[in-house]
């Protein structure tokens, strides 16, 4: 079985890919270098927003777009309006026989998207460019990204130099190339259908990013393999960086006419399932990860789509979430199993993929099922422990021996006393997760978001980078590339206890219905500092530790040997039932917390709620548990 290519890839590949490249003095090919590229607002064009902006409900842009003149219709996810960029000086008009309709403006965000000029800008950015038509000032505001960047011109020397991979001159090389990367039984035809490319000196394929209408490369991704025993793991990369890396593969071969398209998680996939069936079928470009909202207007065409992510349960969880952003009316899912692999390992197998698919199930749902549509649900999550625990922490594996992994839609609270660390550690708690690809907002009203960042990329780097200001860059860049937001609100906020009970049952909700892990930190009531806090120790009503799936307590200067010693004790385990603490070690240089060597310290027994003692921790063990 093939194993789940990592978020993030060796830094070392792409510096080298591309310094060979504009070593060599590649040509340029100006086939490749042809049409627009996206483009984006200038910002001295525009007003200046002031604090944070504000949300735009759907009702708000229908009500707009009816109040300035502008025809539109609704779509699945956005709606549809005539370009407001396609008329100017300068613009280039759009293909003859294009849709009238080529601006999409996303009913959550308010962010749109013409196909036509490949514009694109948030809600604010929109209005502006409306208030501008009607003073009759020409739309300059655009600015044309040409590539011109030092990513835009390593993608074109990498693409230049690799060769497609159907034309390599050593018959065994080819053949030695699909196997490692299991694609030998995908046709010739259908990569070069597809352009994909193979570079010798990485031993690494190649697939193209091109607009929307194929004129022009925007970018690469290089997929390397690796073999461990009977397990193949791929070695992603992107150019540009994958923040900015926005390509759904195979968007170009896509005609106006399609209705149907198959969802796939990786290139090779796609590769795979075309080949098969002959249905169109695109690739996300970071699989389950995510599905970013800028590509949701080029989904607006079909009237079905089919999620067939991967092989295991958060590929299944991904697929569901995503079929609420397109619209779960119009989505299938392809639900994992042994009899129902990812695509290639599908195909290799000489498995009917078009009968897979026929056997995809709605993605809308009624009120009310039986334990019959549940029962396939219930036996994966009985035959895949592992990945139903959730994600596990790599910087805190006693965390993992007791919650078991990080798991959506379930809601932490986590408290301690003041000055404990309690934004310290959830800092890396939530850092950790971020490293392993799982996305991550940020809300404080405690502290402001410039210091909140200086915390984390100080515990990403695990050093002072104030005394190393040369290596700020290298870090900040790495850094960046991680699926990490904050928001814009900082402040002291006074609420009374039935607003917070108000508050903590919409968390609650918005986990569940979202399926998304919400953690919130709760300052304790004011109790004698000599006592260890307690489950009941949260500030507020009992509605907190009511609604959570566990608590987490920071606990300060309880530790046999002395004052000044940490732990963290796990109250609340609605998992599984499994409680207990264990000791933490903070490292003031980088600014992290970490599990102390067994034996280094040693815990004093912890007292459950009422009072009793739990049961004796088994000898060796760094921290005691107890079942509920």
């Amino acid at each position: 079985m093939m194993g789940v290519p990592p978020c993030r890839a060796p830094l070392r590949l792409l510096p080298a890919l591309a310094g060979w490249a504009r070593g060599r003095g590649a040509p340029l090919s100006t086939g490749a270098l042809t049409g627009p590229s996206r483009r984006h607002y200038k910002k001295e064009t525009l007003p200046a927003s002031e604090g944070p902006i504000p949300p735009v409900t759907v009702t708000e842009i229908r009500q707009y777009l009816r109040a300035q003149g502008i025809p539109f219709h609704d779509g699945y996810s956005c709606l549809h309006a005539p370009s407001l960029f396609v008329e100017g000086p300068g613009e280039q008009k759009p293909p003859a026989g294009s849709a009238r309709y080529s601006l999409f403006i996303d009913k959550t965000t308010g962010s749109f998207v013409c196909t036509a000029t490949l514009a694109e800008g948030t809600w604010q950015d929109f209005q502006a460019s409306v208030e501008l038509k009607h003073k009759g000032v020409p739309q300059a505001g655009l600015q044309q990204l040409d590539g011109a960047d030092q990513a835009g011109e390593d993608a074109r020397h990498i693409w230049d130099r690799a060769l497609p991979l159907w034309e390599l001159l050593d018959e065994e090389e080819t053949q030695t190339a699909k196997a490692m990367f299991g694609i030998s039984k995908v046709s010739d035809a259908t990569l070069k259908r597809f352009g994909v490319r193979y570079l010798r000196t990485a031993r690494t394929l190649v697939f193209p990013w091109f607009s929307p209408r194929g004129t022009g490369l925007k970018g690469l991704k290089l997929l390397g393999a690796e073999c461990q025993g009977d397990t193949v793991l791929y070695v992603e990369n992107t150019l540009p960086r994958p923040s900015a890396y926005y390509n759904l593969f195979g968007l170009p071969l896509i005609g106006r006419r399609d209705t149907e398209v198959v969802l796939t998680g990786r290139e090779l996939d796609t590769l795979a399932l075309y080949q098969a069936t002959g249905l169109p079928s695109l690739s996300l470009p970071r699989g389950a990860t995510c599905l970013p909202p800028a590509l949701l207007p080029y989904l607006e065409q079909f009237k079905r789509i089919t999620l067939w992510l991967g092989e295991d349960l958060r590929s299944w969880e991904a697929a569901k979430l995503f079929a609420r952003k397109l619209n779960p009316k119009r989505c299938s899912l392809v639900r994992p199993g042994d009899q129902q692999p990812r695509p290639l390992e599908a195909f290799t197998r000489g498995m009917n993929l078009s009968k897979i698919l026929r056997s995809a199930l709605p993605a809308g749902h009624k009120s009310i099922i039986s334990f019959r549509q549940l029962r396939d649900e219930v036996f994966g999550e009985l035959s895949n422990v592992e990945q139903v625990a959730g994600v596990k922490w790599a910087r805190f594996p006693e965390l993992n021996k007791l919650l078991k992994g990080h798991r959506k839609g379930e809601l932490t609270v986590f408290t301690g006393p003041t000055g404990s660390g309690k934004t310290t550690f959830i800092s890396e708690y939530a850092l950790d997760l971020c490293m392993q690809g799982v996305n991550t907002l940020w809300g404080s009203f405690e502290i402001n978001n410039v210091r909140l960042a200086k915390i984390m990329l100080t515990q990403f780097a695990v050093r002072r980078l104030e005394e190393q200001l040369d290596q700020f860059d290298e870090w900040a860049d790495k850094f960046e590339d991680l699926p990490l937001y904050f928001m814009t609100f900082h402040g002291h906020q006074s609420i009374k206890l039935a607003v917070q009970d108000y508050i903590v049952g919409a968390f609650r909700k918005f986990a569940t219905d979202n399926s998304c892990h919400v953690s919130l930190v709760i300052h304790p009531r004011k109790e004698d500092e000599e006592r260890e806090l307690q489950t009941a120790s949260i500030f507020g009503s009992a509605k907190a530790s009511q609604e959570a799936d566990n608590v987490l307590i920071l606990q300060d200067r309880k530790l046999v040997t002395g004052p000044g010693k940490r732990y963290l004790q796990v109250s609340k385990n609605r998992f599984d039932g499994d409680v207990g603490v264990f000791p933490l070690e903070f490292s003031k240089p980088s600014l992290t917390f970490s599990t102390p060597v067994k034996g280094k310290a040693r815990l004093k027994k912890v007292k459950d709620d009422n009072g009793a003692p739990p049961k004796q921790a088994p000898a060796g063990g760094s921290g005691a548990s107890k079942k509920q």
